[in-house]
């Protein structure tokens, strides 16, 4: 596995493609002749004193929440960062599945003249967005049929039908009820 350089100045990345995760990210970079110049594995908190030190290069990323934020902190310093769709990125990678792969397969991919890359949202924007998305999801169970309709069951010993508004609950009790109650 190729390793950061140390640091002499001969090693000139061009291109960066950067694996988001929780608290582990992974970094894969080539230069002009796309030779893979650097493979490395970042904590957050190492993640901006990495890029300072770094001289500037386009850096490629997944599009998702974290990737925009990841990228409003980088281009206000200064690094041009695109982010691309991950269904794109999905068409770079060639084997397995791990990070490594991951970031190289970004760093590829950001480098396509036909690849089509997401705009950086504000915070305002992604506010917004969520806003949305989690008013519309709730929207959507209320209205498609999804919401959990009262039960018909047979009651043991009268063989009528009657509704029951709540789920079968948990314990000795609740268990008892459910095998006579549910179907």
């Amino acid at each position: 596995m190729i390793r950061e350089g140390n640091g002499s100045g001969a090693m000139k990345i061009r291109t960066i493609g950067l694996d988001l995760a929780k608290s582990v990210f992974q970094a894969h970079g080539v230069d002009e002749t796309s030779r893979t110049v650097l493979v490395k594995r970042l904590h957050r908190k190492q993640m901006l004193p990495f890029f300072s030190k770094r001289p500037l290069c386009l850096i490629g990323i997944e599009a998702c929440a974290t990737a925009h934020h990841w990228a409003r902190t980088l281009s206000a310093r200064g690094r041009e960062v695109r982010l691309m769709p991950p269904s794109y990125v999905r068409g770079c990678v060639e084997r397995g599945k791990s990070d490594a792969l991951d970031a190289e397969a970004i760093c590829e991919a950001v480098q396509r003249p036909s690849m089509r890359f997401v705009p950086v949202k504000t915070v305002e924007q992604q506010s917004i967005l969520m806003a949305h998305r989690t008013r519309s999801a709730s929207g959507a169970q209320a209205h498609d049929g999804s919401e959990r309709a009262p039960r018909l069951s047979h009651r043991a010993g009268d063989g009528r039908q009657s509704r029951h508004r709540q789920p079968c609950k948990a314990g000795r009790e609740g268990l008892r009820r459910s095998r006579l109650a549910c179907p």
